[in-house]
């Protein structure tokens, strides 16, 4: 059966229970892709079946191709899509209605006109790691990017997510309209502190002294944001067919979910608490704990596995060698340099880390775990090792994800087939991780990944040691010797 409002009723699967022709937008929201849909949304639309928040709803906006693709799928079912929640032993289905509108794709003003108008009280973002323009030799925004130099130059037609969010924010400050809070919801350190560096950079290029206000005005709350989302494939979308709905842009998703949020909301905000998001006066130590056991954990298991040719995700929790590997990083080496978290357990967290990472129904790929690693590594990786070192604490098994990492970047798993490019500085990871084979200084130099560490020999000498041992020994020999030492 087709998916839209005439068919809510009729459908096989739970709907919402609200009248969505009541609800009206306060949230426009930056990114919609899989991971949002599954996240924030689900969030607001389990608020809105207790009768809340129903002023709260989302109006999409984007600027990338894949949103006016994303868009012609969701208007053509009226913003409703399908939300698949696995556990290893059962499939739970709901739509979501807490979806509007969707803004035309890079419509600037259309765009700047939703977020100057006073109903919009939120700004959200999810649009990707790598979508701050951070230069990676500062760790901080760069202006001079071609783009953000665009907006900086002609402010009144902006491109960019933070050329818009500057347009809407001059519309309400030169009107009286109080600002919107602008939250983050990507998977970045600091995330808050890292999109109001990019607007009121963004700002200051143009209008000095809107940056000055924007600065002092607009709420920025940190956030700590947490479910396994992979792709929507055709398999997918076979998976929902079989369950009666006819759905153009279904999500499936573990049946784990988190948000711990800054409350910071000058303009208010809906009543998320009642529906479990965790609201905090600082998100820092949560934060740390997930970008470091998850993210860092899969980094773990995402390597070894792609050079052993393994697929899926709880593939690779079946296979001995992965599952041992990352339970001994993890508990010699991640989770000891964690700081302590309010009301948590860290090895009981752990643990649940690694049955979502096995749960056979999400079909969450390797590939998708190794992705952007030029990103993800300063992240979720780096940090550890630095930490690690400065307290004067060996790094045997963060050297040899490294140089596993190393390894899958030189383009052949460990039976010869070809690793497709898999991250936005492909080619210049290949030629580093084949320069590496005789200097390890040919990849821990690359300054905006490793910094100074990458110069530490108490991290060089076991990453080359490793790195040699994979390519002479293959993976599943390197593992074996690391487990048994």
């Amino acid at each position: 059966m087709n998916l839209s409002n005439t068919t809510l009723g009729d459908l096989p699967v739970a709907v919402p229970a609200y009248d969505r022709s009541r609800l009206t937008g306060g949230i426009v929201h930056f990114g919609l892709g899989n991971f949002h849909r599954a996240h924030q949304a689900v969030y607001l639309d389990r608020l809105m079946n207790t009768g809340e928040g129903h002023d709260y709803a989302i109006i999409g906006a984007g600027v990338m191709p894949s949103d006016a693709r994303m868009r012609e799928a969701l208007l053509a079912q009226d913003c409703l899509y399908t939300v698949v929640e696995q556990s290893a032993d059962r499939s739970d289905a709901r739509v979501i209605g807490a979806m509007v509108d969707y803004l035309p794709a890079a419509d600037a003003a259309a765009i700047v006109a939703r977020l100057a108008d006073p109903q919009t009280r939120i700004a959200s973002l999810t649009i990707t790691e790598g979508g701050y323009f951070i230069d990676a030799a500062t760790g901080h925004f760069d202006p001079s990017h071609p783009a953000i130099a665009a907006d900086g130059a002609d402010p009144g037609a902006p491109r960019t997510v933070f050329g818009m969010l500057v347009a809407g924010l001059k519309a309400r400050r030169d009107a009286g309209i109080q600002p919107f809070t602008v939250m983050c919801c990507d998977n970045v350190p600091h995330n808050g502190l890292v999109t109001r560096e990019a607007v009121v950079e963004t700002a200051r290029l143009s209008d000095p002294d809107l940056a000055e206000w924007i600065a002092a005005n607009v709420a920025f709350p940190n956030a700590m944001v947490d479910r396994i989302t992979p792709a929507t494939s055709e398999r997918e979308r076979a998976m929902i067919r079989e369950m009666g709905v006819d759905d153009a842009a279904p999500v499936f998703a573990e049946d784990f979910i988190q948000w711990v949020l800054e409350d910071n909301f000058p303009a208010g905000r809906p009543a998320l608490e009642k529906v479990g998001v965790e609201f905090v006066e600082d998100v820092t130590p949560w934060e740390l704990m997930k970008i470091r056991i998850l993210n860092g954990g899969h980094a773990v298991i995402a390597y070894p596995a792609g050079l052993m040719d393994i697929h899926f995700v709880h593939e690779a929790m079946e296979n001995d060698l992965v599952r041992a590997f990352l339970d001994k990083v993890e508990t010699d080496e991640i989770i000891p340099a964690v700081p302590p978290v309010p009301n948590t357990d860290l090895r009981a967290y752990f643990e649940k880390v690694r049955e979502r990472c096995a749960n056979p129904k999400i079909g969450d790929t390797i590939r998708r775990l190794c992705l952007d690693g030029s990103n993800r590594q300063p992240k979720f990786i780096v940090p550890t090792i630095a930490d690690r070192l400065a307290r004067g604490l060996p790094v045997e098994g963060l050297a040899l994800e490294s140089a596993l990492w190393c390894r899958y970047c030189a383009g052949m798993s460990d039976s010869g087939a070809t690793i497709e490019a898999n991250d936005p500085s492909w080619d210049r990871l290949t030629a580093a991780a084949q320069a590496a084979r005789t200097d390890a200084q040919a990849w821990l130099g690359m300054a905006d990944i490793y910094g100074a560490t990458g110069r530490d020999p108490r991290l060089a000498e076991p990453f080359a040691r490793w790195l040699a041992m994979l390519w002479d020994k293959g993976t599943a020999a390197t593992l074996r010797h690391y487990l048994a030492s």
